[in-house]
């Protein structure tokens, strides 16, 4: 009764009503769009990139290498997935491993490059391809070493045929009526080869040829025999710490072909490309880090110069990586941008 009486102050009532709600409204509204309060979009977290690692010094010696700039020049974080070649490849192919820094392609050419065909591998770069192996002598039994007074022993031992000329310098003591060859790794493919080789050239004439038992006690019969001087002839393989420290000479064979290999290995062995390759979604989920392995190269000369200095002081291959990136500067920062270059060079200091 009393409102229908004061319908004039009513009216008022609402006017201010309808006001202060307008203000309220407006005053929100405001708020909500003014730039500084607006919510920025949130930058999505990079993925966890997984290297494979198979087990050699090498390519423990690479991922580090390729950590250091994908975490400190990229952002990315990283892990490791360890197992054989096998396993790694596998890893690789159905993606719980992305990197691949140093894939023997020979060794598993049954594998590998199928799944290039098939795109499930992207090869992105050869880190190195002049690796080498075959029978190799201390280069002082060739041209001498005056600073230790070692005269030439074999001055024209050049090629594996000269072998059987110098024998009696690598006489066996378990078998003095032959020389001794130390061969390959029981149980690895080249055993096979190396061994069916001797007998092709006749070398097994005047020759043992002595298995090792494992790769630990034949680097350790090369040493020994080069720290007192003395004959050694066996195989072996590059990059290697033993490389990178030791003078050895590969003994040249027939230049490799085809025809020469599937005939009893009667050439020098093929040159395996070691490539750095990933899982077919790395692409699309880490184009920067693809950019950067696309221009990932070294040489066996300077992976053999890592190994022998992780192995001179003792140090983790993380450790010979930091080296490498301080002592290389000129090398891998042509991989990558000034930018990112900065960003590692401050990291590894």
């Amino acid at each position: 009764m009393y409102i229908l009486r004061n319908k004039g102050l009513f009216r008022i009532l609402l006017i201010f009503l309808f006001l202060a709600l307008v203000m309220t409204f407006s005053a929100c509204s405001k708020e909500d769009s003014d730039p500084e309060k607006t919510e920025q979009p949130v930058e999505k977290e990079k993925p966890t990139l997984v290297f494979a690692d198979a087990g050699w010094d090498s390519i423990q010696f690479h991922n580090y290498v390729a950590q250091l700039i994908v975490e400190n020049g990229f952002g990315y974080k990283t892990d490791t997935m360890s197992g054989s070649t096998p396993i790694t490849v596998a890893g690789l192919i159905k993606g719980d491993i992305d990197i691949y820094m140093e894939m023997w392609t020979t060794n598993v050419a049954e594998t590998y490059y199928p799944a290039i065909d098939s795109g499930e591998v992207v090869e992105l770069s050869t880190n190195f391809d002049d690796n080498a192996q075959g029978l190799y002598v201390p280069t002082y039994m060739i041209k001498g070493d005056s600073e230790r007074g070692i005269a030439p022993m074999a001055p024209e031992l050049k090629n594996i045929m000269d072998l059987p000329k110098y024998w009696e310098l690598f006489k066996d003591p378990e078998g003095p009526s032959k020389g001794r060859i130390f061969g390959a790794i029981p149980g690895w493919a080249v055993d096979a080869m190396l061994s069916e080789k001797l007998i092709n050239y006749g070398i097994n004439d005047t020759y043992n040829y002595v298995s090792p038992g494992s790769d630990t006690a034949l680097a350790t019969s090369m040493v020994k025999a080069y720290e007192k001087g003395e004959p050694w002839v066996g195989y072996y393989w590059e990059p290697t710490w033993i490389m990178g420290k030791l003078d050895m000479t590969l003994l040249e064979d027939e230049k490799y072909s085809d025809e020469l290999w599937n005939d009893g290995y009667r050439s020098e062995f093929p040159p395996v490309p070691c490539t750095v390759a990933v899982h077919k979604d790395i692409p699309e989920i880490a184009p920067d880090v693809v950019d950067f392995l696309k221009n990932y190269e070294t040489s066996s000369a300077l992976t053999s110069e890592a190994l022998a200095y992780m192995q001179d002081n003792e140090v983790t291959p993380l450790e010979a990586a930091k080296w490498f990136l301080q002592e290389h500067e000129e090398l891998w920062t042509k991989w990558v941008s000034a930018e990112v270059a900065d960003k590692v060079k401050t990291a590894v200091r």
